[in-house]
């Protein structure tokens, strides 16, 4: 009989305790200014007995109100430069690690009318490159890790193509319908840990939440952008897509919870070696959540609409192997909605009103896209945890409290104004 230690951090519960004995260790975070890069500096430095250096990696510091904690070091690294040129910066530095946790991460442009991740060759050649480069470089410097952490994501098991099978588990096989990026870094990192007698890690989170000053990639930040603005026009919170996306379940993946998962894993000797999904393990969907996200913001809502005129497109790929391919119905575009002038008008003055950091909405294709996708998906994403349950794992966030924290977050960074919280309501 084995027994575990669990505990609770503010709203993630289930974590794991770890024994006094470990300490001093080491720890290079790259990406340390991204979405998951940011919050595994904030759960590393919780624990500076047990980290007591993090060196974090990334071309701009890490956004840290009152500055980096005492425990960690920016060191400004630009991954596409030579791998001599990485380790001679390394070297110069001091740089050493036992554990390393790599999030960089670069998004081209996509193709010309095509959606977010449409030149998937570019977006293979380039983060591969990013890799490639820093492997490459941790040899010439003389940098061994014991654990070497790489976050990549649900696009994994193809579910930005199309229909998966469900649940999505770690065994499942590479989709390989277009080049994906994770599958040459996962065979670069193998190589170079069986090679060099270093274990290795490898993370798959769904849509990523967190509050973060760059909000690509970042669903949180564009619903909190639709839900503010229909509240100064006094609009109802109108969903966007049919009743298939409505009820369908989205494994959501809060940035913390991930990066306490990451931490557990790298300490965790059982864990060596394996893949993991990376979830809140929390039963999410849009048809749970849109009442209490309407509830805060004081609006009203208007679920799917079946008189409604939608827009329907069969999704050209099938990653499951059988049956037909999913349709997508859209009533409206997030992207499109916040181009109109109306809305636009409705932020500069909500951004003036709050002092916010962008008085208008920029980059709206690159921010809201992210949004469309997730309020359209194809097909249920639903991670299992079942493996990292069994070697001990026990982390849970609730994904509506998570969200509200995130948009909380990004008021205090002057992203959005606050919440209202007219009506705030968990299970």
């Amino acid at each position: 009989m084995s027994v575990q230690q669990v505990q609770s951090i503010d709203i993630y519960h289930g974590l794991p305790v770890y024994d006094d004995s470990l300490t001093g260790l080491t720890a290079i975070i790259t990406g340390a200014n991204g979405i998951s890069g940011y919050h595994m500096l904030q759960v590393l430095s919780r624990s500076p007995s047990r980290w007591r250096k993090i060196y974090c990696l990334s071309r701009r510091p890490p956004y840290m109100p009152g500055g980096l904690p005492s425990n960690a070091e920016h060191v400004a690294l630009d991954f596409l430069k030579t791998p001599e040129e990485i380790a001679a910066t390394l070297k110069d530095k001091g740089v050493q690690a036992d554990h390393i946790f790599f999030f960089a991460y670069l998004q081209p442009s996509p193709k010309a009318g095509g959606g977010l991740w449409s030149d998937a060759g570019e977006m293979c050649r380039v983060n591969s490159q990013l890799l490639d480069n820093f492997i490459g470089a941790l040899k010439m410097a003389s940098i061994k890790p014991k654990r070497f952490m790489l976050q990549t994501g649900a696009k994994n098991y193809g579910v930005h193509l199309g229909a998966t099978k469900v649940p999505q588990e770690e065994s499942d096989p590479r989709v390989e319908i277009e080049p994906n990026f994770y599958y040459p870094q996962e065979d670069s990192l193998f190589k170079y840990c069986r090679e060099e007698g270093v274990g290795w890690n490898v993370h798959m989170p769904g849509a990523i939440l967190g509050a973060v000053p760059d909000a690509a990639m970042n669903m949180a930040f564009p619903l909190a952008v639709y839900a503010s603005v229909c509240a100064e026009l006094k609009q109802p919170l109108e969903w966007p897509s049919g009743v298939e996306a409505w009820q369908m379940h989205s494994s959501m993946s809060s940035a913390m919870l991930n990066a306490f998962m990451e931490e557990w894993a790298v300490l965790t000797p059982a864990a060596e070696n394996q893949r993991f999904n990376t979830s809140d393990d929390s039963l999410f969907t849009w048809e749970g959540f849109w009442p209490r996200l309407a509830g805060w913001y004081g609006v009203d809502w208007k679920g799917p609409d079946p008189e409604a005129t939608y827009v329907e497109r069969q999704v050209p790929h099938n990653p499951r192997g059988y049956g037909s391919n999913a349709t997508v119905r859209q009533k409206f575009s997030l992207t499109e909605w916040a181009k109109g002038p109306e809305v636009q008008e409705a932020w500069e003055k909500i951004a003036d009103r709050h002092d916010l950091a962008c008085r208008e909405l920029k980059d709206v294709d690159r921010v809201f896209a992210f949004l469309d996708g997730s309020t359209t998906r194809a097909g249920p994403l639903l991670l299992s945890m079942d493996k990292s349950r069994k070697l001990g794992w026990h982390g849970f966030v609730d994904t509506s409290e998570s969200l509200l924290s995130v948009f909380d977050n990004f008021a205090r960074i002057k992203m959005i104004p606050p919440v209202p919280k007219v009506k705030v309501a968990f299970n």
